[in-house]
């Protein structure tokens, strides 16, 4: 199982912002909140990975196309989940890459919704279930 993952950003104060809108919408609470770093954990003493936030140290913009960091997943309990998650980060002004719908040439049930948060990191809600 992986511990933990993080992130750098250009702008902490912004992802914390962003950040404290969206996770909690799929799994994770905070769990750290300082000058030079912030993270999340999941919610309610569940088992799973941590995910730190970092202020970059030199400049330069992500892409998903380079080496290193395609995207993330964070699977969530529900499709209608998967629907709030959409229009929250629509609401907030990310560009959506694919809105929520089936995606048949994964292993089903997968239904999900993929976007791009403001640091150009490509996100995904993700359901394996057929309920709502």
């Amino acid at each position: 199982m992986i511990g933990h993952l993080g992130l750098n950003v250009a702008d902490l104060s912004a992802a914390r912002s962003y950040y404290h809108e969206v996770l909690p919408l799929v799994g994770f609470e905070p769990f750290l909140d300082d000058p030079d770093q912030i993270a999340y954990r999941p919610a309610h003493g569940k088992p799973g990975t941590y995910l730190f936030l970092y202020p970059s140290t030199k400049p330069g913009d992500y892409s998903s196309e380079r080496v290193g960091l395609q995207h993330l997943a964070f699977l969530v309990r529900a499709r209608s989940d998967v629907d709030i998650v959409h229009q929250r980060v629509r609401a907030l002004g990310s560009e959506v890459l694919t809105a929520p719908r089936e995606f048949p040439e994964y292993p089903p049930p997968y239904y999900a919704t993929f976007w791009v948060d403001p640091f150009g990191f490509k996100l995904e809600a993700v359901c394996h279930h057929d309920r709502d």
